[in-house]
């Protein structure tokens, strides 16, 4: 059964950067479209950022200008490049895809299992 995989997440301070990275595991299907969403305790899961099939994306509004999502076709995976960090956007990060079986023309989304985010004042 395909995941999600998902990569990055740490600690930094304030100021700092850190770049996540998710990929369906194995070679067998190929991602259509994706984001990154968060979600810190007691709050709702919340958008950070989408990419669509055609290339367009969508930013959550506290983090635009800051964050930057990317699809690597090559490498098959969504990016998610985080600059100026502060502590606010400390999170687990979640990633989410559509995803495509080669030679199949149904699509089924997914959800990789999330990737902590710490960031200290």
């Amino acid at each position: 059964q395909v995941q999600l995989v998902e990569l990055g997440g740490g600690s930094v301070q304030a100021g700092g950067s850190l770049g996540l990275s998710c990929a369906p595991s194995g070679s067998m299907h190929r991602v259509v479209s994706g984001g990154w969403y968060r979600q810190a305790p007691g709050k709702q899961r919340e958008l950070v950022a989408t990419i669509s099939s055609g290339g367009g994306t969508n930013y959550g509004d506290f983090v635009k200008g800051r964050f930057t999502i990317s699809r690597d076709n090559t490498q098959n995976t969504v990016n998610l490049q985080m600059n100026n960090l502060k502590p606010e956007d400390t999170a687990v990060y979640y990633c989410n895809a559509v995803l495509v079986r080669f030679g199949s023309p149904y699509e089924f989304d997914y959800w990789g299992q999330g990737t902590q985010v710490t960031v200290s004042a």
